[in-house]
Order: structure tokens, then C-alpha cells, then sequence
């Protein structure tokens, strides 16, 4: 048997980094952060544990690089869906109803998601943070704001707080009421995006394997009335 080329060790890699990610959010969903070791992480991504310390410096950067590529693939995949449109309020209310909705269908995920962004380390911006950050300053671009550099960090802080105030253990704010707080800063109709009245019920899509390129068969996006 010949050696793999170079370029096939690298798809190889680029395979095994996806399959990282894609477990860590899928256990940290389902167990929590603290119960998700790196070793089950491995196991269920189906690569050798050695590979998660070459790829990641620790668990917190591992995980808030996964959560960001699914913030990331979750948005572009709203701002995407058809019917597609180049208007920018139709675009801001579906990056809204895309943040939001990831707090609504993934609560373990995302509460362990922003409490990591509190800890010493903060908030990483790594490679998938970048990505979700050029479609949100697109976004508010594209809404018509005369200063990005101002208005996109207050788009992220809004959205951030909203997600935390929908996951407060104890006291959680309805994610309709906090919809219908940034639609109106915004500006935005209730009808743009996908209003809670529209969205089919049965809970969150389990396969997350569209939003990374483990080389294996995704399943299609769910369909949206």
C-alpha cells in the first residue's frame, strides 16, 4: 500500500478537527460542561485523545470554538434559507430569531456556553468567533447602520444579554417577550423572520452533522413552514 499524499493527511486532520467539534457540542448538550471530559469527547468523535490537546489548548477552547461554528453555521444557514432576500430588516430579524432560537432549543448548551464566557479566560475569539462576527457586522451593515464599529458590538452585547436572560436558572424571560424587545429597537414587523407562531413544534433538530464537515452524510436542514 503507497503512502497518503500530503494533501490527503490534511483532509484527514481538517476530518478529525471537525469531528472534535461537532461531539463537543453534542455531549456538552446532553451532560453539561463538567461532566464532559476530553476523553469522552474523543471517544465519541472517534479520534485518538492525543488529537484534542494537538488542536485545542483545553476543554474551554475546544468547547466555545465548537459552540461558536454552530452559532455560526446556525445564522448563515438562517440568513440563507429561502426565500433568500438582500433586505436588510428581513435579515437582522432572522439573525435575531436564529440567536434566540439556539437559547430556546439548546439551554444546556448555551447557558454552559455564556457562563464559560465569565471565567477568567473570557471570551476567546477564535477562528469560528471571527466567522459568526463578519455575519452579524454584515447584518447590521446591511440593516443600514452608518457605523458598524459602534452598532455591532451593541448588536452582540443585546443578543448576549437576551440569550442570558432567556437561560437564568429560576427566572427565565420568555424568548417571545425578549423577541419583541429587539424587534422593537430594531425596528423590526413581528412577521419578519420566523415568529414564534410559525415555528414547527416537536423541539430542536438533534443532527448537528450540516454544520460540520466530518465527511460523513448530513441530514437536510428542517424544513420551515
Amino acid at each position: 500500500m503507497s503512502p497518503r499524499s500530503a494533501s490527503a493527511n490534511e483532509e484527514l486532520r481538517r476530518r478529525s478537527r471537525e469531528r472534535l467539534l461537532q461531539a463537543a457540542v453534542e455531549l456538552v448538550g446532553e451532560r453539561g460542561y463538567d461532566a464532559t471530559t476530553l476523553g469522552a469527547i474523543a471517544d465519541r468523535a472517534g479520534a485518538a485523545r492525543g488529537l484534542v490537546s494537538y488542536y485545542f489548548p483545553g476543554k474551554r477552547r475546544l468547547v466555545q470554538s465548537a459552540v461558536h461554528r454552530l452559532m455560526h453555521r446556525t445564522l448563515q444557514e438562517a440568513l440563507e434559507r429561502e426565500p433568500r432576500t438582500e433586505d436588510g430588516r428581513e435579515r437582522l430579524a432572522r439573525a435575531i430569531d436564529a440567536i434566540l432560537g439556539l437559547a430556546r432549543d439548546r439551554p444546556v448548551l448555551m447557558r454552559e456556553h455564556m457562563a464559560g464566557i465569565l471565567q477568567e479566560e473570557g471570551f476567546v475569539q477564535c477562528p469560528e468567533q471571527q466567522r459568526l462576527a463578519q455575519l452579524l457586522r454584515d447584518t447590521i451593515a446591511r440593516h443600514g447602520s452608518a457605523d458598524v464599529d459602534t452598532d455591532y458590538p451593541m448588536l452582540r452585547a443585546l443578543l448576549m444579554g437576551a440569550v442570558y436572560a432567556a437561560l437564568v436558572p429560576g427566572a427565565p424571560m420568555p424568548v417571545p417577550v425578549l423577541r419583541a424587545e429587539l424587534f422593537k429597537r430594531y425596528r423590526l414587523d413581528w412577521d419578519m423572520g420566523m415568529p414564534p407562531e410559525k415555528q414547527q413544534p416537536g423541539g430542536c433538530d438533534t443532527d448537528l452533522s450540516r454544520f460540520f464537515a466530518t465527511g460523513r452524510d448530513p441530514a437536510p436542514p428542517p424544513e420551515q413552514q
